[in-house]
């Protein structure tokens, strides 16, 4: 199994269900079964936190490989075309939409997260479990 240091890992607020719900349709679609996934509040998220002094009031999911980090709508667009097929075409047309719009739409969707999901706690199955860092 890869380890967070040679894989990506898609870090998410652990206390949202709208983020759970959507780590769900990532584990459903991740063809490659390699992307990694935690809490932005639990130990490893809070270390890229640190390491990222950028990152300290960000309130998004966060795409962690190797170095470096993407946020928001960016994030977003690296899952998608990591999911690959049609989801990286999709992630492909959104790149021609400049990330000011995007990261707009984005936020506007983070402000109503807790109203479209309820609180939801993530319950991955034993094979997906390994996944998931702390």
């Amino acid at each position: 199994m890869s380890t967070p240091l040679d894989a990506p890992v898609l870090l998410y607020d652990g206390s949202c269900g709208f983020c759970a719900r959507s780590v769900q349709f990532v584990l459903a679609h991740d063809r490659r079964g390699t992307l990694r996934f935690g809490p932005l509040q639990g130990a490893f998220g809070r270390s890229v936190v640190a390491a990222h002094p950028e990152l300290h009031d960000v309130d998004s999911v966060v795409w962690v490989e190797g170095s470096a980090v993407k946020v928001r709508s960016d994030a977003a667009l690296v899952v998608l075309a990591y999911l690959g097929g049609g989801w990286s075409t999709l992630s492909a047309l959104g790149r021609l939409v400049p990330r000011r719009l995007r990261d707009a739409l984005y936020d506007a969707i983070a402000r109503l997260r807790f109203r479209l999901a309820a609180r939801a706690c993530l319950l991955p199955t034993p094979d997906e479990r390994v996944r998931f860092l702390n």
